[in-house]
């Protein structure tokens, strides 16, 4: 939901985000590997189903990155009035109620 206070040039952290998943990527083939050799099944079935997890999360990101910038309403439209719960004794604007402008 657009307030209208937003920063103007705020971006998506999706970069940081694709570096945590292929360093999250990194751990978990590494702790797959790590226990596998070790003859630690459950810990690398664990590990293996982390890396299948953060996979897909990092392939997400990718798509996002893929997809662009979206539509981001400019300065000429005016911001949306905030939302304010109905509150007893105060005019309520959703409403029409007296008082409501």
């Amino acid at each position: 939901m657009r307030s209208g206070n937003e920063p103007v040039t705020a971006r998506s952290p999706l970069r940081l985000r694709l570096g945590l998943g292929v360093w999250g990527l990194l751990w978990a083939l590494g702790g797959t590997v790590a226990f596998a050799l070790v003859g630690r099944t459950g810990w690398a079935v664990a590990c293996g189903v982390l890396l299948l997890v953060v996979a897909a999360d990092v392939a997400l990101v990718l798509r996002h990155m893929r997809q662009g910038a979206h539509y981001q309403p400019g300065p000429d439209v005016p911001p949306y009035e905030p939302y304010e719960p109905y509150r007893p004794g105060r005019p309520d604007r959703r409403r029409g109620g007296p008082g409501a402008p």
